[in-house]
């Protein structure tokens, strides 16, 4: 028994084949057209207000609703400016072949028209249609409710129908690309170089997470998907780059929320000669200026919150964080168990276990995200972390259990990552046995050491800064976005069965 759907797919595939058999190409491979909507109603404008501008535009998209009225029709038009009205008068008038396409056009065709402006009785802008021409044929149609397609799995599966049918889809996307426009200026105004590294790597390094393997046949070699473009950058820097960004897809094989995806954009900056102050200084006027370029102010909305992203941003010491929203001194627990014992209570509080797998480092790392990152809203630096928790980080002066070392945090959420750079190759030889020593117990993690990154630091790195910056939380900021997959073409989804 065939479906209401399956009788619309026939009676569209019968329109198509009409169409051919009248000579008319449903899928013609160019078109000629001149104006946006958004001009067309422009033109409209000026010849109200007295331009003597000819009046006759060619414009092109989808038509996102048909209403008939005998043997003429009004139809909307989008295109990637917006939305304008068409009339077609008359249908008898039309010689035999825009006659026959007239008849066979459907909600979802992309046309081309041709014709004089007009404002109809009740306002609306409007195009004559003297002329058009089908561009492409759509055999589905649209969803029921194309003018607010709700439905989470259907709009991140079928991305192209949720840009069909939500304007505002469109619009975090365009603003995302503002967004990463504004970085690549605010960088370069700055003297910073943008390059590319590797997304295949021989070692898996730079962060602390779990890769994705593959095989490279030719080679018979597994090579993992970058987790960071961290060293790579830093080879620059050693190389004389002072000045170097990457903006690039990072790929970390492990949980899926929504503030993580398994790929996800990074910005990753490295300027020689500065320290994590420096960073600080730089992150803060990065945003305020992205946001002010982007929306024309520094105050978003943001959930229920309104933030402003104008510097100066507070700096918050994480020991003192942790303690203030969880009333556990980490430094008085030195070891995982005396840690986790004293994080039990806390955690079962908030109906949580401690995991017994996890180490120090992963525990205070835990005290982070459950009780002070929520908490910290307004855009706010934590600095200065344990050495366990930053093996890539340089130690700070007069303190040598810290490392100078800061998170900034937007929202509740973590947007960025940076630290002055350790540039001593035996210390950090050091510290890469160290982490791995202590990860041996994570068997789900792979954990390399980058030799020729070592031999880099070995010919000399001069004293640098870097920062990474999760361009997606970015977005999702800048946007009012409640998760990462609004502000991702195409998220990572559990396959359908």
């Amino acid at each position: 028994m065939s479906t209401r759907l399956d009788r619309i797919n026939q009676q569209r595939q019968q329109k198509l084949e009409r169409l051919r058999a009248r000579g008319i190409n449903p899928y013609p491979s160019h078109y000629h057209c001149r104006h946006t909507a958004w001009e067309a109603i422009a033109l409209l404008e000026e010849k109200e207000a007295g331009a003597k501008k000819s009046q006759k535009v060619s414009i092109a998209g989808r038509l996102m609703a048909i209403r008939r009225m005998g043997k003429s029709a009004f139809a909307d038009l989008r295109d990637r400016s917006g939305k304008i009205q068409l009339l077609f008068q008359d249908a008898d008038k039309f010689d035999e072949k825009y006659r026959e396409l007239f008849q066979n056009l459907d909600i979802g065709d992309i046309i081309g028209v041709e014709g004089n402006l007009l404002r109809t009785k009740s306002g609306e802008p409007t195009v004559h249609a003297d002329e058009f021409t089908l561009l492409a044929k759509s055999l589905q149609p649209l969803p029921e409710k194309w003018h607010g397609l709700s439905d989470v799995d259907t709009r991140y599966r079928q991305r192209y129908l949720d840009l069909i049918s939500n304007p505002d889809t469109k619009e975090t996307f365009k603003a995302r690309s503002q967004v990463i426009t504004a970085i690549r200026q605010f960088l370069d105004q700055r003297g910073f170089i943008e390059v590319e590294t590797p997304v295949l790597q021989a070692a898996a390094g730079g962060a602390l997470a779990r890769p994705f393997i593959t095989h490279h046949h030719s080679l018979d070699q597994d090579f993992y998907l970058r987790i960071a473009p961290e060293l790579h950058l830093k080879r620059l820097i050693v190389g004389g780059m002072d000045r170097v960004y990457e903006l690039g897809r990072i790929f970390r094989n492990e949980g899926i929320s929504t503030k993580h995806n398994p790929e996800f954009t990074m910005l990753e900056s490295y300027e020689a000669y500065a320290d994590y102050n420096n960073v600080m200084e730089m992150l803060e006027e990065m945003v305020s200026h992205v946001s002010q370029t982007v929306l024309g102010t520094t105050r978003v909305k943001f959930d229920k919150d309104t933030l402003d992203l104008k510097p100066p941003w507070p700096r918050l010491g994480l020991r003192e964080a942790v303690e203030q929203y969880s009333g556990i001194d980490f430094v008085k627990y030195p070891t995982a168990d005396g840690l986790r014992d004293r994080m039990r209570p806390r955690m079962k509080e908030l109906g949580l276990e401690v995991d017994p797998e996890k180490n120090w480092m992963r525990l205070v790392d835990e005290l982070l995200s459950t009780f002070v990152e929520p908490e910290l809203i307004k855009p706010t630096f934590l600095q200065d972390y344990p050495v366990s928790m930053s093996p890539l980080a340089k130690t700070k002066p007069g303190e040598d259990h810290l490392v100078e070392r800061f998170e900034a945090f937007i929202g509740g959420m973590e947007i960025a990552n940076a630290f002055t750079e350790l540039n001593d190759p035996a210390e950090q030889r050091q510290r890469f046995l160290e982490q791995r020593k202590e990860r041996r117990t994570e068997s789900e993690i792979t954990e390399t050491i980058d030799e020729d990154y070592l031999l880099a630091l070995e010919y000399g790195m001069p004293p640098a800064g870097g920062l990474g910056v999760g361009i997606d939380r970015l977005v999702m900021l800048l946007t009012n976005q409640p998760s990462i997959r609004e502000v991702i073409l195409f998220p990572q989804l559990r396959e359908k069965t």
